[in-house]
């Protein structure tokens, strides 16, 4: 049976990944330092305003299960935060959540307006992109990974799960609706960054399903117990405003099934993606004791 630690183990081990993750953000060109001063500032703003860094731990901690050194999926880390900061940003403006705090902080648009904090996100995006295409990297992995981010984030992924997510809006809750929703503006990033960590430690093709798969299923588990910590958590405990989901009339299973049945089913996801990981044995014990800590965090 592969081990399981403790949430302070997982916490401790994800703050540590952070760390690291953190140190190498300027070595892999996330500097900015060619954008107009105040666009550079907008972007490093948003991106260095910390926060668990899951999807970068996910591309590391995917990359060394399969074998790879960590410093090979950097790279793929970074532009997977710089997709995910750049969602948040735009996530954050006016037309679409209107939050004013994100991480404790003014949302970016609140700090540079929302001319900017557009550009930002824009500027973000396309870095990304731009790290991932280095002439240092091998150009096959290059292509590959390319391919899989912008799927990832592109109309079929994250950012059609974003338009569908705004649609439903107007729309009473319906489970089909709300479960494609969560496939693509969730499940697909964290599944892509599971399969860009295997790609640069140049897994399997089984290696990247079984990675893919067990991203997906942490992405379904991780919204639904968001979507419940945006009912039962505090403002501060989640850094931004709690109860946005429910005044918004977003598609949620809360609104749909409840909150007790909400939790089983995220912790279904979290089951389906630990089964996910049983070939790797005991060498996959860091990514099921996250699938665990996903359901059970309290921020």
């Amino acid at each position: 049976m592969t081990p399981i630690a403790t949430d302070d183990d997982i916490k401790a081990k994800l703050k540590q990944t952070a760390t690291v993750f953190e140190a190498a953000l300027s070595r892999h060109g996330a500097q900015c330092s060619g954008a107009s001063p105040r666009l550079a500032e907008a972007m490093r703003y948003s991106l260095e305003a910390g926060g668990k860094r899951l999807r970068p731990a996910l591309v590391l901690w995917s990359c060394e299960l399969c074998g790879g050194a960590r410093e090979a999926a950097m790279p793929a880390a970074v532009a997977m935060e710089c997709v995910h900061t750049f969602s948040l940003i735009h996530d954050d403006l006016p037309a679409i959540d209107n939050d004013d705090m994100r991480r404790g902080k003014p949302t970016n648009h609140k700090r540079f307006g929302e001319a900017m904090a557009i550009l930002a996100g824009d500027g973000l995006l396309a870095l990304a992109f731009e790290v991932l295409a280095r002439p240092s990297s091998d150009p096959a992995t290059a292509v590959a990974m390319v391919r899989e981010l912008a799927s990832a984030a592109g109309w079929e992924g994250m950012i059609g799960g974003e338009a569908a997510d705004v649609d439903g809006e107007s729309q009473p809750p319906d489970a089909g609706l709300t479960a494609k929703i969560h496939a693509a503006k969730t499940a697909r990033l964290l599944e892509a960054s599971c399969r860009m960590g295997g790609l640069a430690a140049r897994a399997d093709e089984d290696s990247l399903t079984m990675l893919g798969r067990y991203g997906h299923e942490l992405g379904l588990a991780f919204q639904i117990a968001d979507d419940l910590l945006d009912l039962t958590a505090t403002s501060e405990q989640l850094g931004k405003a709690a109860g946005k989901d429910e005044s918004s009339r977003k598609q949620t299973h809360a609104r749909l099934v409840g909150i007790e049945e909400s939790r089983k089913l995220a912790q279904a996801a979290a089951d389906r993606a630990v089964a996910a990981l049983a070939p790797f044995g005991d060498r996959a014990a860091a990514l099921v004791s996250l699938a665990r800590f996903v359901v059970s965090r309290r921020s």
